[in-house]
């Protein structure tokens, strides 16, 4: 900015301040106004505003419930091979006889899966259904890492073992086995899909 010289005449800094006041007002104005812009684009959207991440919230509970009653009994060793008078037993017994043998008696690379079920993916879904709801952007790197270990370790090895592994863990009702597995990869590639760039609530999708 040219400033006024001493040896100006004070009419002419007179009559140029004006002029640089209304410019620096108007560049202030602009600033402020793409500060707002800025704003608005990186502010978090509301929950109504983002119903998929509803639907990720229900599923994820649903499977904090699951890791609880399915996942824990392989892992510590409990026997389910028959029925029992027991709930959470009687009830892996009844998923498990007719539809996912390598899960009734696995072996122990099956039960450090299901270990990581219970004991580490089940506190992932604590954090992770209050962040869907509140918004939490700092979730999104956890959740990428999350949905690529299980998609693989649950879509490529348990499945290739279940259907194509050894004949004593092949599953005997595919359509079973499916409908109460697949949603163990389906969702988490989806939610790999929704945290694909940072500020993830900041989107719809």
């Amino acid at each position: 900015m040219i400033g006024c010289d001493a040896s100006h005449a004070e009419s002419e800094c007179a009559s140029r301040g004006p002029i640089f006041d209304a410019t620096r007002r108007g560049l202030a104005s602009r600033s402020a106004n793409l500060g707002a812009v800025t704003s608005d684009l990186t502010a978090n959207l509301r929950l109504r505003q983002r119903p998929i991440d509803i639907v990720f919230a229900v599923f994820f509970t649903l499977f904090i419930v699951t890791s609880c009653i399915a996942d824990m009994l392989p892992t510590l060793g409990i026997d389910f091979s028959q029925p029992s008078s027991n709930f959470l037993v009687n009830s892996n017994y009844w998923y498990a006889h007719d539809a996912d043998p390598l899960f009734m008696n696995p072996p122990v690379w099956m039960r450090i899966v299901t270990g990581l079920s219970a004991f580490v993916y089940m506190l992932f879904y604590v954090v992770l259904v209050p962040a869907l709801i509140r918004g939490w952007n700092w979730i999104q790197l956890p959740a990428v890492v999350y949905a690529t270990m299980i998609a693989s370790i649950t879509g490529i090895i348990v499945f290739g073992v279940e259907f194509f592994g050894e004949p004593e863990y092949q599953t005997q009702n595919p359509a079973k086995f499916l409908a109460f597995n697949l949603p163990y990869v389906i969702v988490p590639l989806l939610l790999l899909v929704r945290m694909r760039k940072p500020l993830p609530f900041t989107r719809p999708f």
